[in-house]
């Protein structure tokens, strides 16, 4: 696979943006000013606090791993803030059977000031057609503002949980499992959560490989975070002293009540014994009467963990936004449950997938052929077929919504083919 850096600008975007006097090009992370121009314009594009040079020094390593891309003023100098932003890498997304290399996008962003002119859509059109030039099938982002991305073929395929627990409602029914706690510091943290995230992202679709700045900052690590200091780390070992699970936190004093909210950060398990002590001592915890946890998988068995499950609201929303760029690529990548024999013509505005394709799955593996003579089984949209693709949405609640147009029987054959045995989950942001 192509490395990411490697890929020129696409010049499709280059040429229309030239057209408005704005120069389109790939940032030289090997000048500080142009990497600390790139960073303060992403700051100032996510409406963040201005960074401090702390934090810009522990940036411009993580950036050097990835294509970074900024749209300039004509004329700007090297160190000019540019006017737009992207930066994209290759990270192996996990799908039910195995794994599919994909085009992760992140930090896009337009400057207040350059708004309605285009921008954003030569950046994100740029970016996919850069990644099917490299042989990319997949590609990815997390999303800050979730009506944007559909116009380009994206859609949201890796729900996810937001927990809101009332512990003194709640309570706990989870017994005491077999093994001890222990607390973290928080270099022992970074080291854990990384370790513990790599043994577990291959076995639930929807994961992607971590990289050593976020582990940094969700270990409290971040130079200039002023919430670093409020980071706590606690680990479940197994009955050999093995290391199983481990959680990030924050507390924080609810005014006047002398009591504390926590907000779980990260919770990684390895086994469900390592799950069930790591829920049981948030819940159970001294003066702490309210929880949050977010990026939880849809099937996380807490509600059955505890007393009174009417002590948790739990609020499902989008994370893992995808995009199928190329169909019998993608659809070969991943594993099956049941097998199919259909034909869908897909629609994709900007071509990558487009066209009829006979979908065939036997004993677990899928081929799709172009059959552009074939009566079609049913029609759909790419951002539909991605939504599918990691097993986390349904065909049958896609055609309820009229972005399936098929025989409900195909919607459901298509839905015991693609379903994953687990909740797909997404548990960082990129």
């Amino acid at each position: 696979m192509t490395d990411a850096r490697d890929v020129p600008v696409d010049p499709t975007s280059f040429e229309r943006l030239a057209e408005q006097e704005l120069t389109y090009r790939l940032i030289d992370t090997a000048s500080d000013a142009d990497t600390e121009a790139f960073l303060r314009a992403d700051a100032r594009g996510f409406l963040d606090r201005e960074p401090t040079d702390e934090q810009i020094i522990a940036d411009r390593p993580h950036l050097r791993d990835r294509r970074n891309v900024g749209v300039f003023e004509k004329g700007a100098q090297q160190g000019d803030f540019p006017v737009a932003t992207v930066n994209a890498w290759e990270t192996p997304l996990t799908v039910p059977g195995g794994e599919i290399e994909m085009w992760a996008i992140s930090s896009v962003t337009v400057a207040g000031t350059h708004r309605r002119r285009g921008i954003a859509r030569n950046l994100l059109e740029g970016e996919l057609r850069a990644a099917a030039s490299a042989g990319f099938a997949m590609a990815g982002l997390t999303v800050s503002e979730a009506t944007i991305y559909g116009r380009y073929g994206f859609a949201s395929a890796i729900p996810v949980a937001h927990f809101r627990i009332d512990t003194r409602r709640a309570g706990w029914a989870g017994g005491d499992p077999l093994g001890r706690l222990e607390y973290l510091d928080k270099h022992e943290l970074k080291q854990q959560l990384a370790v513990l995230h790599q043994a577990v992202r291959r076995h639930r679709s929807g994961q992607v490989a971590g990289w050593e700045r976020r582990w940094e900052q969700q270990a409290g690590l971040n130079p200039g975070d002023p919430t670093a200091s409020a980071v706590r780390g606690i680990a479940f070992r197994d009955e050999a002293g093995v290391m199983r699970g481990v959680m990030s936190y924050k507390l924080e004093e609810i005014p006047g009540a002398f009591r504390y909210r926590m907000a779980i950060t990260h919770l990684i398990a390895t086994t469900p014994e390592a799950r069930r002590g790591l829920w049981g001592f948030a819940l159970q915890h001294d003066l702490v009467t309210e929880i949050t946890a977010d990026l939880r998988p849809l099937d996380d068995p807490l509600p059955w963990l505890v007393r009174d499950r009417r002590g948790i609201v739990i609020t499902a929303h989008d994370h893992g936004w995808l995009r199928i760029l190329d169909v019998p690529a993608a659809l070969a990548a991943r594993s099956y449950r049941a097998p199919l024999d259909v034909v869908l013509r897909v629609n994709d505005p900007l071509g990558f997938g487009a066209g009829t394709w006979r979908i065939v799955v036997s004993d677990g593996v899928a081929t799709a052929e172009p059959a552009p003579d074939a009566e079609p089984d049913g029609l759909i949209d790419i951002g539909s077929l991605s939504a599918i693709y990691a097993g986390g949405v349904t065909a049958t609640q896609l055609r309820a919504a009229g972005r399936l147009d098929a025989p409900l029987e195909i919607a459901a054959s298509l839905d015991d083919a693609f379903r994953a045995i687990e909740a797909p989950v997404l548990s960082i942001w990129y």
